[in-house]
């Protein structure tokens, strides 16, 4: 009986991993929210995302976007399949190049539709620097203010997230140099994985904080 006991255990904890690093991923209060919009997404590396997609993949047989219904029935059959929140398996991140200004480093966070349906996303994205491992980096980013809209995704577009923080050779922060930024769509479990290349990033002591915009249409500013 101890032996059958052993694995239940083991999933328990592994399940208590998963839920710690899904909160440490998201900006905002202890509620989940700021300035109103919806709490942001939690990411784990082992959790099965809503749409069942383990991995950044095409969507499902969604006719092509702009086919024109023929009657009713085909109208209503078209507007299901166009609307909704955008899947993590139905997107792509990417990390653009930085812009320096004012004793900052700043990086857009691109989300790109690479479905055959539109989707849409709405708010802040989850983000988070990772090690090797898997272990975060630093502390929870932050939810810059501003006013999020629904940004509308057909196949191909794209829409963006600011990620900023004080240069750390300025601000003296205690750095460490991520492996990857783990960025998770609104409203979804499961994060994508972005090999991080622009070298440290503050993760303590004095202006070690990192934020992150509402998305926003678009690849930068």
């Amino acid at each position: 009986m101890a032996n059958t006991s052993q694995p239940l255990r083991q999933t328990a904890l592994l399940a208590s991993g998963v839920a710690l690093l899904g909160l440490l991923t998201a900006c905002g209060t202890e509620s989940g929210t700021s300035s109103g919009t919806p709490r942001p997404s939690e990411a784990a590396r082992t959790a099965v995302a809503d749409s069942g997609g383990g991995t950044p993949t095409s969507g499902g047989s969604a006719p092509a976007v702009g086919a024109a219904p023929t009657d009713t029935a085909g109208s209503a059959s078209a507007s299901a399949r166009t609307d909704g929140r955008c899947h993590t398996a139905e997107l792509r991140a990417d990390v653009g190049r930085v812009d320096p200004g004012a004793g900052q480093r700043n990086f857009p966070v691109v989300l790109t539709n690479t479905s055959d349906r539109t989707c849409t996303v709405y708010g802040y994205p989850g983000a988070a620097f990772v090690d090797a491992s898997g272990k975060q980096l630093g502390p929870d980013p932050e939810c810059a203010p501003g006013s999020p809209g629904t940004v509308t995704l057909t196949p191909g577009e794209s829409a963006w997230a600011g990620l900023s923080f004080s240069s750390p050779q300025i601000s003296g922060a205690r750095t460490a140099t991520p492996a990857a930024l783990l960025v998770t769509p609104p409203d979804e479990r499961e994060p994508l994985k972005v090999t991080w290349t622009a070298g440290e990033v503050p993760v303590g002591g004095n202006a070690s904080s990192v934020s992150v915009t509402a998305l926003d249409a678009g690849t930068g500013p």
